[in-house]
């Protein structure tokens, strides 16, 4: 099962109270105050971690707590800090006001860290008032309530390159032939219920994450089909890959597969549509002569500048050359980055 969004509540420790005390030692008359302060409560905390590539441990784990402090003693001993909850979460988690859809935190990266509720400060002993003119207070705090509060969390899939296209198309055939990823495959439209992200390998110890997105339909962008549900997991792919079906009986011409895909990402994200793309002509094994609707697709795509590939993704024909190329281009894109140059 992959939960690509989960709403959770979120309670901070509580705060320690202070103590009221005072010392009663032999031989030490009128020993003063001697209470303790409360320890602060555990916070909660949010890390990303390469490790973890779901959030179904948070479906069924909704409410996360902290540990409340300890509190204050006698002969100034302070209360122990209540222990820090840490809840890990994939990198690409995107932490949201559940009532307004304000971002408030991204995790783009592994290792980040978001204070996610804080704990209460722990309530003063009566030591901590004690001054010259207040020899003996009888007075101390009571430890402060941690933060509650409601997030949604919400996992957009992070890849270098997201693989788009209709049903069938045989993007989860690809996907299983280049990397290690098993997505279920069938003849029948929707086998791809979920995003499934695999790593590819090539000589050299070179490696660049695809992920393979659940089927794309007209009308999409409007929430057609799968929808925006699975729209949003190409979001944060540096390349975008359309996978076009050529198989002359699929009931959908080349071009025409190409024209709907182009448009329903543009409606949904302008940005997402400036994205570099690589056209994938998929099943040229049932091919058995470029006919007119191939050489009008080939044609378009000259056009248009778009680099385009032949393969048969089942048959594992011209694959090589578009892995190689994809990861070049890859590592063009993030050269750019890590120069400033976009």
């Amino acid at each position: 099962m992959f939960i690509d969004s989960v709403k959770v509540f979120l309670k901070a420790g509580k705060g320690g109270n202070g103590c009221i005390a005072f010392r009663r030692e032999k031989y030490v008359p009128r020993g003063g105050p001697s209470g303790g302060n409360g320890g602060d409560g555990g916070s909660i905390y949010f890390v990303s971690d390469l490790n973890v590539d779901h959030l179904i441990h948070l479906r069924y784990k909704p409410i996360i707590k902290a540990k409340n402090g300890a509190h204050g003693e006698g002969s100034n001993k302070h209360g122990k800090r209540g222990e820090d909850t840490i809840i890990k979460v994939p990198v690409g988690t995107v932490v949201k006001d559940p009532e307004t859809g304000e971002i408030l935190f991204d995790f783009s990266e592994p290792g980040m860290k978001y204070l996610a509720a804080k704990g209460g400060k722990g309530g003063r002993g009566n030591a901590a008032f004690k001054t010259p003119t207040r020899r003996a207070p009888r007075i101390s705090e009571e430890g402060k309530p941690g933060e509650e509060k409601e997030l949604l969390l919400e996992l957009k899939t992070i890849a270098d390159v997201g693989l788009v296209g209709f049903p069938n198309a045989g993007k989860s055939t690809f996907i299983s032939k280049v990397s290690r990823a098993k997505p279920e495959i069938a003849e029948y439209p929707f086998t791809t219920l979920t995003p499934h992200p695999g790593v590819v390998e090539l000589d050299g110890y070179r490696t660049f994450i695809i992920a393979d997105i659940p089927g794309i339909i007209e009308g999409a962008a409007e929430g057609a089909g799968l929808g925006l549900r699975f729209l949003k997991h190409i979001e944060r792919t540096r390349i975008l890959l359309f996978m076009i079906d050529g198989n002359p009986y699929s009931g959908r011409k080349p071009l025409e597969q190409l024209i709907v895909l182009l448009n329903e990402v543009k409606k949904y994200s302008e940005i997402l549509f400036q994205k570099p793309k690589v056209i994938v002509l998929n099943k040229i094994d049932l091919i058995h002569e470029e006919k007119d609707d191939i050489k009008k697709f080939v044609e378009y795509c000259n056009k248009e500048n778009l680099q385009l590939f032949k393969i048969s993704a089942l048959k594992s024909e011209g694959i090589k050359p578009l892995l190689e190329y994809l990861y070049s281009k890859m590592k063009e894109l993030k050269d750019s980055v890590e120069n400033g140059e976009s």
